[in-house]
């Protein structure tokens, strides 16, 4: 499969991503755990469907030290035994801000105050952002159809 569009030579894409890859730093450099970080992206990738990112957020977290049985079950984390609670807390999260068009309200009320109870403002509002960006990335891909399964780890750090 072939991208439509490459991203890395379009110089308004070049303009964009310059600010993208600069909201992702900040992101990464948040109070939310690291771990969280990168089960919470697969999970919004999984859901989506952008294989791109689903690769890329594997090896990044792989590479990292995440263990291949939890980067396996991230899509039934409701079934495994391998996350915290703080973990489940902000998958349940990713879902509901990702899935709004299924969840009709958006992150409901019960779920917002489970993540709360397991991490402070300054990590909800990285969490927050994080499920958006991630969103924002998974539908450039989609749309655009980037393939998945060259990319390295840390490629674009």
């Amino acid at each position: 499969m072939d991208a439509r569009l490459n991203f890395l030579t379009d110089p308004t894409a070049g303009r964009a991503f310059k600010h993208l890859m600069s909201a992702g730093r900040a992101l990464k450099e948040s109070a939310l755990p690291a771990p969280t970080q990168g089960l919470v992206a697969l999970r919004v990738s999984q859901i989506n469907g952008c294989a791109f990112c689903v690769d890329m957020h594997t090896k990044d977290a792989a590479a990292a030290g995440e263990t291949s049985v939890r980067l396996n079950l991230v899509a039934a984390w409701r079934e495994a035994t391998v996350f915290t609670e703080a973990e489940r807390a902000a998958l349940a999260l990713a879902e509901e801000g990702t899935r709004v068009a299924d969840a009709a309200g958006g992150v409901s009320d019960e779920v917002w105050a489970h993540a709360a109870k397991h991490y402070d403002d300054e990590q909800l509002v990285a969490l927050v952002l994080l499920v958006s960006f991630m969103n924002l990335a998974n539908r450039m891909n989609i749309i655009t159809r980037q393939p998945a399964g060259t990319y390295q780890p840390g490629q674009f750090h």
